[in-house]
């Protein structure tokens, strides 16, 4: 009984990580593909180890024009490769561009001297890897094909039907012939004969059978010696085709390795084994896997559980929207739409034409755009923010700030309380790109839910058909003391014709835990105090339209008092863009503003323009026109400069001067740089739009056939860089007067640089700016363009490119494999009929696909012979997630509003269960607005929490116009 205790001691193995090693539960089978990468990994180490390291550096050629050609390859597959280093990226598209620039970068390395002098055969590596590889994917498509059909027969379990992602099987091939590589590398594809190997010393311990641990560890030291033992004892063949007569047409053989004249070989190649095992291994585990559901059902560890709930534990957000990006799907689908809410829309059909022409009349104006159920407070606590859906992390982390019952933000070096608002104003833009479905519920819907939850008895699918839909027990909307909102659609929300904004906000009735009481998409608030809160709908053409201005005209005409103080509030800050692009637009707002409010309109604030920015009228006589003028969007989106507007001052007559910026103009400055330093690192997809320019910019001057006055040999270092940047101008000048495409191109981009540049900007300063931008760029492409050819031109010189046709890498292998992988029976010829020549032929493509630089020379060299008849004619940017605010307001019992806006310098950008709020004691009927802890998440860092980090930038007040008034008749009568 003891020895049994010690022997279940010393045996003692945890089955369920045997299981989860052995089978992955989720997704089949990356795990395997993992395992089998570190065990190819660890053998490449062994092997290449194995080997006298100090020897094969010896070998390299002590040359520097290789050592340069390395570094600038390495150079560029690092530039080309370093938005991927340390992340995985979606979409999928991302890992073509990764492996396609390791591609390349292999497929440029292998032809370099250094590799053949230090005795690596590259070319057999790769031509082995491609082989294997299309021959794998091949097998195992035909398998799942197969295995597939026996589901859809009934003769598997239910669980084959799942489908095996696509990605699984190429990664499992690309693992499998990698490990071909390597053992042939090393060991080769030799057929051991039973005479001179001796079968019954060849086990797995054949080492350890001499006796002496002596002599063992002297064999150790001799690693080289020790990686041969490894090759016949541990991967010698199989056995022959005498052993397994029914593989005997189906195999490929090895080679003797004899100095003399051989029989032909027998015997199974290693390397055809170890492919069947790999081949054999996949598909009896898929098959158990599938059959059983045993990997797909059993249960995690303890530890993978707990990491599983840590994972789930987590929000879903999406990542910021990639506005240079080339390939994304929503972007252009955001171009359609705009150009079709231009072409259709804008003048043709207009929503808020309908809007008004479907409303009653009512007290002189519209009940469906007019809202007075807050005007009888003592005070009120309100909330502006807008330009909310872009980034997850960012729009939560305002909107968990707005959710809060109290907020304890820094000013300076007091703290001060600030309740949350009763009402929260939006001031468009929603959703980016495009307004959808998809983007309002991931984008804009999902985190405001995270920070309040809406009522239990709220559907995502319900339409509200008579608002305001209140809670039970609710008779009126006077009566509801939780949180309101209000929005107004921006030019994003336009862009489908606002019928998602009409679907999601005028039709239903909760934003997470806020009333949404509006019906249209543009309204009136009567505030108290006197305070009105005007939300105007600009649209497309940033104006209201005539009936919309009709509604405010005769609101202020008959509700507004002559001492009341309006507010409006619209998307676009057309203010500081009129003054930045010299531009005149908004007229029927400006009429409204000083033809009928007459100085009444005590603050306009906008959204648009991410970033937070105030200017106050400079004291004049000029009093019809707005006192301050407020532009917030930093509810979630990419952040805006603040110093390109630093300078505005003139806006309605008026003369203005700025009072607050956040981030302040020194920050703005600073984070300008990361255009230059971050740009590509952050819109990598961009090189798809940058490489066509390049392309369409030097495709008619390729190729450059004579260079060798930069290549010669007698000219000193400053002759080479004299003689190449004389070639950059000869080909500038071509491109000038010779080249219609690339001269079209350049004018088109020189044209779109120049309207870029802001229209307030002189013409000439704006004609100067385009061209040094198109200029700079016309350099690079030119320079880049010259670096390829030269280092093709010294390849072709050396001839290690160009040496023959379009398939050298695969008339090599067919004359290698010839030699080296018998085949006395015929299968590949067999395998060539049944696939009707697709078999070499797919492989023959595959290579010369791979084999880009090879391409590259010998098109080169056709088109400098022959001719081209030789061819065969078959910040947005940045995305920055940080700096986000929004303004809090106050209406004070004594009229004032006071004035705060508050931000987090910091967006976290990893979330978990907030434990206050998991554990918060609740009634099952409970509004979650009158919760101590509303939000669900909170950062993963203690001092990360926007709650823990926020701090106001700017505080001021506003004296209601009855005030105004009083201490101007007051100074009237003084004098």
């Amino acid at each position: 009984m003891g020895l049994d205790k010690e022997h279940s001691g010393m045996l003692d193995i945890n089955m369920e990580k045997v299981r989860t090693i052995l089978t992955h539960t989720y997704p089949y089978p990356h795990e395997h593909s993992r395992h089998a990468i570190i065990a190819v990994v660890i053998g490449c180490l062994f092997f290449i180890s194995s080997d006298n390291m100090h020897t094969l550096i010896q070998k390299l050629d002590n040359n520097i024009k290789w050592w340069s050609m390395y570094a600038c390859l390495l150079g560029f597959f690092y530039f080309f490769s370093s938005p991927f280093v340390g992340k995985t990226i979606k979409p999928s598209y991302s890992n073509f561009s990764r492996w396609y620039i390791g591609w390349i970068l292999v497929a440029a390395v292998y032809h370099l001297p250094s590799f053949q002098s230090m005795g690596v055969d590259m070319r057999m590596n790769l031509s082995l890897f491609l082989t294997i590889y299309i021959s794998s994917i091949f097998v195992l498509l035909v398998f799942h094909l197969v295995f597939l059909g026996l589901w859809y027969l009934g003769l598997v379990s239910r669980l084959a039907g799942r489908r095996p992602e696509i990605l699984t099987i190429v990664q499992n091939c690309a693992v499998l012939s990698v490990a071909c590589c390597v053992f042939y590398s090393h060991c080769g594809n030799h057929a051991l004969n039973e005479k001179r190997l001796g079968r019954r010393d060849s086990g797995l311990f054949s080492l350890w059978k001499k006796g002496e641990t002596s002599i063992w560890l002297s064999k150790f030291l001799k690693i080289y010696e020790f990686k041969d033992e490894i090759c016949k004892s541990w991967f010698a063949p199989v056995g022959s085709a005498r052993d397994y007569p029914l593989l005997s047409k189906w195999v490929i053989y090895g080679e003797f390795s004899c100095s003399g004249p051989c029989e032909s070989s027998d015997e199974i190649s290693p390397i055809y084994s170890l492919w069947a095992t790999f081949i054999g291994l996949y598909m009896a585990n898929y098959v158990v896997e599938r059959s059983t559901g045993w990997a797909l059902t059993h249960p995690l560890s303890v530890e993978q559980t707990e990491k599983l709930k840590d994972e789930q534990m987590k929000p879903n957000f999406l990542d910021m929207v990639p506005w240079y990006s080339g390939t994304s799907a929503d972007l252009f689908k955001t171009v359609f739409d705009l150009l079709v809410s231009v072409t259709v829309f804008v003048g043709r059909f207009d929503m808020r034409m309908m809007q008004a022409a479907m409303s009653r009349v009512h007290e002189g104006a519209k009940e469906d755009f007019l809202y007075d159920h807050l005007s009888e407070k003592d005070h009120l606590w309100f909330d502006f923010m807008a330009d909310t859906g872009d980034g997850g992390n960012s729009s939560y982390s305002v909107a968990r700030l707005l959710a809060q019952p109290s907020l304890y933000a820094f000013n300076d070096e007091s703290l001060q309380s600030l309740p949350r608002g009763d009402l929260l104003l939006i001031g468009g833009d929603l959703a980016y790109p495009n307004p959808s479905a998809f983007t309002y519920e991931k984008r804009f819907f999902r985190p405001f839910e995270y920070a309040l939850q809406p009522p239990s008895w709220y559907k995502d699918e319900h339409i509200a058909v008579d608002k305001p839909e209140l809670p039970f027990g609710v008779s009126e909307l006077k009566r509801y003391d939780g949180p309101q909102c209000f929005v107004i659609p921006g030019n994003h929300d336009w862009f489908d014709g606002l019928q998602t904004f009409m679907r999601y906000i005028c039709h239903k009735s909760w934003l997470g835990g806020w009333l949404m009481p509006q019906k249209k998409s543009y309204f009136a608030l009567q505030l108290p105090k006197g305070w009105w809160v005007f939300g105007l709908d600009l649209a497309l053409h940033c104006d209201v339209d005539v009936y919309q201005f009709k509604f405010f005209a005769e609101l202020i005409k008959e509700k507004v008092r002559e001492t009341d103080s309006v507010i409006i509030m619209t998307h676009e800050p057309n203010w500081i863009l009129d003054w930045y692009w010299d531009d005149v637009t908004g007229k029927n707002v400006s009429h409204l503003v000083k033809d009928h409010l007459k100085g009444r309109c005590r603050l306009r604030m906008a959204g648009d323009l991410h970033h937070y920015m105030r200017h106050s009228r400079v004291p004049s006589e000029t009093h019809d026109s707005v006192q301050h003028l407020l532009v917030n969007g930093c509810g979630g989106a990419f952040l805006h400069p603040t110093h390109v507007f630093s300078n505005f001052d003139k806006a309605y007559g008026a003369t203005y001067e700025m009072k607050a910026a956040y981030p302040s103009v020194e920050d703005s400055s600073r984070i300008a740089l990361g255009n230059i330093l971050k740009f590509r690192k952050k819109n990598w997809q961009f090189d798809f739009i940058g490489g066509f320019i390049y392309f369409i910019l030097t495709f008619s001057m390729f190729p450059q056939c004579n260079l060798g006055h930069i290549l010669h040999k007698d000219d000193t270092f400053s002759g080479h860089v004299k003689n190449f940047f004389s070639t950059v101008w000869d080909a500038f000048m071509y491109m000038l007067g010779q080249s219609y495409v690339s001269s079209t191109g350049a004018l088109l981009l020189l044209v779109a640089a120049i309207s870029f540049v802001p229209s307030k900007v002189s013409r000439k300063r704006r004609v100067a700016i385009g061209v040094l931008h198109v200029s700079a760029h016309l350099s690079a492409a030119l320079i880049l363009m010259l670096l390829m050819e030269l280092g093709v031109e010294i390849c072709v010189q050396h001839k290690l490119l160009a040496t023959s046709g379009y398939h050298t890498l695969y008339e090599w292998y067919k004359s290698v494999e010839s030699e080296h992988f018998p085949d006395p029976t015929g299968l590949r010829t067999r395998i060539e009929q049944w696939t009707f020549g697709l078999y070499p032929a797919c492989i023959k493509y595959l290579m010369s696909a791979f084999d880009v630089p090879e391409v590259m020379a010998v098109t080169r060299t056709n088109i400098c012979k022959n001719g081209l008849n030789s061819l065969s004619r078959a910040f947005s940017s940045l995305r920055i997630a940080n700096y986000k605010s929004f303004t809090r307001f106050h209406i004070k019992e004594d009229g004032d509003l006071e004035v705060f806006t508050l931000a987090v310098d910091k967006v976290p950008k990893e979330w978990k269960l907030d434990p206050e709020w998991d554990n918060e004691v609740r009634q099952p009927q409970m509004a979650s607005h009158n919760r101590k802890y509303p939000s669900k998440w909170r950062a993963n860092a203690f001092h990360q929490d926007p709650i823990n980090t926020v701090r106001i930038v700017d505080q001021f007040e506003i004296q209601p116009t009855y005030k105004l008034q009083v201490a101007a008749v007051n100074g009237s009568m003084s004098h």
